[in-house]
């Protein structure tokens, strides 16, 4: 490629892009002049280098500041190419100056936990419902982590300091409950606001152009796309990323080449999927609405590709009545998922912390895929059917509380 024609494609590259192009060639930037169409994967876990001398000095250089290193690849803890590229896109998706990948989105969370603690800032405010695995990390301390819960309003009353983060997210895990982060992140002042954006993915929201520093995912979700992937990140700022590359060498949580090839590849088709699941989730949400078996229907004012509903009858029957939509945890598929977190997802917070955030024992929470509308609602009314017949043997055994308003 000539010299005039790499300054073009630079120029193409550095241009403002609609996230619908950012999506499709964000990470891919440098194929053409390589000639190639397709990533690469590498799959390497060390790479080859003669020159000793300077590679302790690119490691003394990581080791104070967690840049990554200029040149070849070192070792695959360090970093990988091809993981690079999904962290490159991501960050443009988010618009956040870098992000960093993990081997799960509980390990991208545990990093951001581990910097912050690092620095003596142990306490954490956070606002529930949070994914139940989140939850419990931050109840049970584990990481030597101490907790606040608090609703949106209290998060300035909480702070102390010794607070090293602000957690939120917004649409929650399961009841879809909603934050206004920009009013969250001024009552943070200087404390990081970290936002699990999972659930909404940068096609219907950005926190960080809200205010928050950190952006969480559970990439194994809408990133990926295909239930084929585990992985987490977090888009932030490059002195943030820096810290949490360092506990990512340290720790081992390292994202696999093929994981992050997946990633870059979910990444083109994510606002289709997303725009397209959630006109079908909006239409299942106005349906199930006016069912008169459903009790209420929790659907976040942004829009997306989730819904909440609470039945009048047993929804261990609904769960055990779906033929096409598949009863299983996680969410973010090209199908349909449906399970009852009561059981399963936040099984593992305490009963009585779990129905004060909303979490229901009738609850279910579908995660709404890429089939066609009318046979999605033609199963889940042969389910609720199967739900209605079973209603007079109760969820659980325990009374469902009544509806927040």
């Amino acid at each position: 490629m000539d010299t005039a024609s790499m300054d073009a494609h630079d120029d193409v590259r550095t241009a403002p892009r609609a996230l619908a192009t950012e999506a499709v060639h964000a990470g891919r930037d440098d194929l053409a002049r390589q000639g190639l169409h397709a990533p690469p994967i590498d799959l390497s876990t060390t790479y080859p280098s003669y020159d000793s001398r300077g590679e302790a000095a690119r490691i003394d250089a990581f080791a104070a500041t967690g840049a990554e290193p200029d040149g070849p690849p070192v070792y695959g803890r360090l970093g990988n190419p091809t993981v690079a590229r999904f962290e490159t896109a991501l960050a443009r998706l988010e618009g956040t100056e870098a992000a960093v990948a993990f081997a799960s989105g509980m390990a991208a969370l545990s990093a951001v936990l581990l910097v912050r603690g690092s620095m003596g800032l142990r306490h954490v405010v956070a606002v529930r419902p949070l994914y139940g695995c989140s939850d419990h990390l931050l109840t049970a301390g584990l990481l030597g982590s101490e907790v606040t819960w608090t609703d949106p309003a209290g998060v300035a009353d909480a702070l102390r300091p010794d607070t090293g983060l602000v957690l939120v997210e917004s649409p929650a895990n399961p009841t879809l409950a909603e934050v206004d982060l920009r009013a969250v992140a001024h009552a943070c002042g200087s404390v990081p606001l970290l936002v699990d954006n999972t659930f909404a993915t940068p096609v219907l929201q950005r926190p960080a152009e809200q205010g928050a520093r950190l952006v969480l995912h559970s990439a194994t979700k809408y990133l990926g796309g295909h239930g084929d992937v585990l992985a987490g990140v977090v888009a932030c700022d490059e002195e943030f990323a820096g810290r949490l590359r360092q506990v990512r060498f340290a720790t081992g949580g390292v994202l696999h080449p093929l994981a992050g090839y997946l990633l870059l590849r979910g990444l083109s088709t994510l606002p289709v999927r997303v725009r397209a699941a959630s006109a079908t989730a909006a239409e299942l949400a106005r349906r199930l609405t006016a069912d008169p078996r459903v009790a209420r229907v929790h659907y976040p004012r942004i829009g997306g590709a989730m819904v909440a509903f609470e039945v009048h009858g047993d929804p261990h029957e609904v769960i055990a009545g779906v033929r096409l939509i598949t009863p299983a945890v996680s969410l973010g598929s090209v199908d349909t998922l449906i399970q009852h977190p009561a059981s399963i997802s936040h099984r593992i917070v305490d009963a009585e912390d779990r129905r004060g955030a909303g979490v229901g024992d009738r609850l279910l929470r579908m995660s709404v895929g890429l089939e066609d509308v009318d046979d999605l609602w033609s199963d889940l009314d042969q389910a609720l059917k199967r739900c209605e017949t079973g209603a007079g043997n109760g969820a659980t055994g325990h009374r469902a509380p009544a509806p927040a308003h």
